[in-house]
């Protein structure tokens, strides 16, 4: 019989252990890269957002007006939210003059109109911008009542010189008042337009209601802030005509002052997420 090989026996046997334990070894480092479940999402590290905008459109001023949005996350691309959204609408034939004392008014302007517009809407993640750079497009469509308010526009009115002619600002009786086109039909003895909110107390309600769809480009490097830029368009109508300014007769009054409000509109926003 051959001799046992135990030198080549005690060889082996150790090759296999050390193969072994640095099998071993090597097996926790597997297990901890290879991930146990879905790993937390950079767009899920959020569930509300809330945000603040200036709004321009199409049916106001230099300023149309200021909103608020607070949204929920429902998943990873939709958004439910509320809003509420103030802004003056004004009569496209409106235009401003110089009074002869120097001041200025809006001929045959009788009230202001602002709308105020709660809604309710879902937002949509169309295109998303990476955590910290980039940007992300979202198209956002809403609905809700508009509350129109007319609040009487107020004139300076020099009652002396309507009566007689002759100017006098020292000794004449100016008064304030809202405009009324059978009171105030002396163009030349209109001296400045009121104060803002001398006729608050008058102001009344119109009902109505609204429908909003836009596109916003948000952008900015920082996952819990919220910065962009929204646009898109604004279909509204009231229960009646917005009485902005005074009509001539009962023919142009049916065409001089509107109902419906179709406008396009630039909302500049920001806020944060949490």
């Amino acid at each position: 019989m051959h001799p046992f090989p135990t030198r080549r026996f005690f060889g082996l046997l150790t090759t296999g252990l050390l193969l072994a334990a640095g099998a071993r070894a090597q097996a926790p480092l597997r297990a901890a890269a290879v991930p146990v479940g879905p790993a937390p999402s950079d767009e899920q590290s959020y569930s509300k957002e809330f945000v603040f905008g200036v709004n321009f459109n199409t049916q106001g001023g230099l300023l149309g007006g200021v909103s608020i949005r607070s949204s929920r996350l429902l998943d990873d691309r939709l958004l439910r939210f509320w809003s509420l959204e103030g802004v003056m609408l004004k009569n496209s034939k409106e235009e401003r003059y110089t009074s002869l004392a120097g001041g200025s008014y809006v001929p045959r302007k009788t009230n202001y109109a602002f709308a105020l517009r709660p809604s309710v809407g879902i937002q949509r993640i169309l295109f998303r911008k990476a955590a910290d750079a980039g940007v992300q497009v979202n198209g956002l469509l809403s609905v809700g009542p508009s509350i129109g308010l007319l609040m009487p526009y107020y004139i300076s009115y020099d009652r002396t010189y309507a009566n007689t002619g002759v100017p006098n600002l020292s000794t004449d009786e100016i008064v304030n008042e809202q405009f009324d086109p059978t009171k105030h039909f002396v163009q030349d003895a209109i001296l400045d337009r009121g104060p803002l909110f001398s006729g608050i107390g008058q102001t009344k309600v119109v009902p109505g209601i609204h429908l909003r769809g836009g596109l916003s480009f948000e952008y900015g490097r920082y996952r819990d802030a919220v910065t962009g830029v929204e646009v898109g368009f604004l279909v509204e109508a009231y229960t009646k005509r917005l009485l902005i300014l005074s009509p001539e007769g009962p023919v142009e009054g049916d065409v001089l002052n509107r109902r419906f409000f179709p406008s396009v509109y630039l909302t500049l926003y920001f806020g944060h997420r949490s």
